[in-house]
């Protein structure tokens, strides 16, 4: 009985700081911490998961599945291991150290590691929307 009551608090102990650590990380990305916003990102990683599910992890609820922090810690451009843990996971000598500019915020990352994904024609596309868009900015400013 004693064994139970421990394991739950304990749970409820990691669930909080795990939603802590979560919010924190939005935060710093400039993402809001809304159940919609975070579905909606997941869904672009191709990870299905329920708003009422997100809300579980935001509300100190529910853990999330491993697959989904692994999606979070894409968008978030932090390790899952941090993400789960707070600790960085130890790195190997095979590990690429892929740090991304701090005023790179996780929505940019994501846009560009789909544009990675895009066919050769289809880059060329976004690379010439991005001078047009550029040239309508830059006038604006003058």
């Amino acid at each position: 009985m004693f064994g139970r009551r421990l394991w739950s608090l304990v749970m409820k102990i990691d669930k909080k700081a795990f939603a802590g650590r979560l919010r924190d990380a939005l935060k710093h990305e400039g993402i809001e911490a809304s159940a919609v916003e975070l579905a909606r990102l997941l869904e672009l990683e191709g990870e299905s998961v329920s708003q009422q599910a997100v809300s579980g992890w935001l509300n100190a609820k529910h853990r999330p599945r491993p697959a989904h922090i692994e999606a979070l810690a894409k968008i978030l451009g932090v390790e899952a291991h941090t993400l789960e843990y707070q600790s960085a996971r130890p790195k190997g000598v095979r590990d690429i150290n892929s740090a991304w500019p701090d005023h790179v915020r996780g929505h940019d990352r994501l846009a560009f590691e789909n544009y990675l994904l895009l066919p050769d024609e289809k880059r060329k596309l976004v690379r010439e929307l991005i001078v047009e868009l550029g040239k309508g900015v830059r006038a604006e400013r003058q």
